[in-house]
């Protein structure tokens, strides 16, 4: 059977229209708008006017509902069970000091265009605040000291965390839970400290008057003595999480009664030499034996009783992370009464360099291997590792050793 022959579709057949050539662009096709080569739009000005001021219209209202977010947006809180949380702030750029007391809320100032000063911060007196959640405060630059009032019951660790500018921390005398030691934050009794600012080193500079230029290149045993060195008191027996990841230290003298070093609590202390470059810094722990320091400034071994280098005796909890990526640390000694180490505890505390392992080059334990074994709770690559060949090499454990 033949296939009979389809017939094109009107659609699809060629359409020829004749134009004389002296009408090719201004001939109009039946149904359609008359072409305007050469010709002006009717109301062209009018138009074009009309859509440039929606265009600047947008503009503004997406510039004042930004200002308006921004405004909303500086002090977050949440309602809790046990009171008013400060959850969130995101800093205008110029707030360089905050308290944390009451509800807070930025209001602008009509007709001042100066972003440094054309707002004011306006409290709530009716709304205590009376927790500070984590991240609060999360990798801000600007902020430079702290107060925390006294309706303030819990600050979370990581409250604080990695506020590059923050010099110190002050508490209200009359906050139950909470004090402060020369602008570093404690518990109310002493016995944890929780927060060593990660710019604390200015607020020494300015103290005791050192100026940092001075010093890039060629450190002094003074400035590290009233700088560099800090002396945790007596009465602690925790190094809280977190409490001094990032400072400026060479030197920590730790108390013989210390039972807990907590997660990340002396995580890469290290010296910042500008926005974007550091050294690490810490070189030794010590430990001491006197009961009656209040802390921090250093003075003297003699000051501080018996003093011996690395881990106080009596020391039962290393946290996850606590000495990592401190290079500078060159000796390690762990006491017997250490239970937990947790995992990375000191991990990137050495590398090599010219064939040679600088850094900790091997932990020294008190106890046997067998006892080891036996009685410590050990996490994950708790022991640094160094480039070998083409793997990574843990460092030598030397065990039964004794403290130098």
């Amino acid at each position: 059977m033949s296939k009979k022959e389809k017939k094109p579709l009107d659609w699809q057949t060629d359409v020829q229209l004749d134009i004389p050539e002296d009408e090719i662009w201004t001939y109009q096709v039946p149904g359609l708008a008359a072409p305007h080569i050469n010709k002006p739009y009717k109301y062209y000005n009018f138009k074009k006017a009309i859509f440039v001021i929606v265009i600047i219209v947008a503009v503004s209202l997406s510039i004042y509902f930004s200002v308006m977010a921004l405004q909303n947006d500086t002090f977050q809180y949440t309602a809790t069970e046990n009171g008013l949380e400060f959850s969130k702030f995101s800093n205008t750029g110029y707030i360089t000091e905050l308290e944390i007391d009451y509800a807070t809320n930025i209001e602008y100032i009509p007709g001042n265009n100066d972003p440094a000063t054309n707002f004011k911060i306006v409290k709530d007196e009716t709304k205590p605040i009376t927790s500070v959640r984590q991240f609060t405060l999360n990798c801000d630059d600007k902020i430079t000291t702290i107060t925390i009032g006294e309706n303030v019951k819990f600050v979370d660790p990581k409250a604080f965390y990695s506020c590059w500018a923050l010099q110190n921390i002050e508490v209200d005398e009359n906050n139950p839970n909470y004090c402060d030691i020369d602008g570093v934050l404690y518990n109310k009794d002493k016995t944890e400290i929780l927060c060593y600012p990660c710019d604390h080193d200015e607020y020494l500079r300015k103290k005791f008057g050192y100026e940092k230029e001075l010093y890039m290149n060629e450190v002094t045993p003074e400035y590290e003595r009233d700088i560099q060195t800090y002396v945790v008191p007596s009465t602690v027996i925790k190094l809280g999480e977190m409490c001094f990841n990032y400072a400026n230290l060479r030197k920590i003298y730790l108390p013989e009664g210390l039972k807990r070093i907590e997660t990340l609590a002396v995580f890469k202390l290290h010296e910042r030499i500008d926005q974007w470059s550091t050294n690490p810094s810490l070189s030794n722990v010590y430990t001491y034996t006197a009961d009656n320091i209040e802390g921090p400034h250093f003075t003297s071994d003699e000051a501080l009783g018996d003093v011996y280098i690395s881990l106080p005796e009596g020391l039962e909890y290393i946290g996850s992370d606590a000495f990592s990526y401190n290079q500078n640390l060159t000796y390690v000694y762990i006491p017997e009464t250490v239970t937990y180490i947790g995992h990375h505890a000191f991990w990137d505390t050495c590398y090599k360099e010219d064939g040679e392992i600088k850094g900790v080059s091997v932990i020294n334990l008190a106890v046997s291997e067998e006892e080891f074994e036996r009685i410590v709770v050990a996490g994950d690559h708790w022991k640094p590792q160094y480039d070998y060949l083409l793997f990574k090499k843990y460092i030598d454990v030397k065990f039964d050793a004794e403290r130098e």
